[in-house]
């Protein structure tokens, strides 16, 4: 029994589906909102190159690669604004983040 294009969609289905009921069950942390994010990012990773193996081109490949760049910046730059929240709040808990006006 060979791996075919099913088998892929159905992992990233399921890790799409995982990340939204990250994001929808869990809205107190925002740790746990960003890591369904990239659950999310990875599930649509995941497809990009299974349709890129499958039609053999490498474009899909090419642009998955460029997400994960823009996902790991994206990752960097939202831990460390949420390390400084912490530091002048005490807390990182997403009702929290309502208060900051500016």
């Amino acid at each position: 029994m060979a791996v075919g294009l099913g088998h892929y969609l159905t992992v990233a289905a399921i890790l799409f589906v995982i990340g939204v009921f990250g994001i929808f069950m869990n809205r107190k942390n925002i740790i746990t909102i960003l890591m369904s994010v990239e659950l999310i990012l990875l599930s649509v990773n995941l497809n990009l190159v299974a349709f890129s193996a499958f039609l053999n081109d490498l474009a899909g490949q090419i642009f998955a690669l460029f997400i994960l760049t823009v996902a790991a910046a994206e990752a960097a730059i939202g831990l460390a604004i949420l390390v400084v929240f912490f530091r002048n709040r005490g807390s990182i808990a997403v009702d929290d983040v309502n208060t900051m006006k500016g």
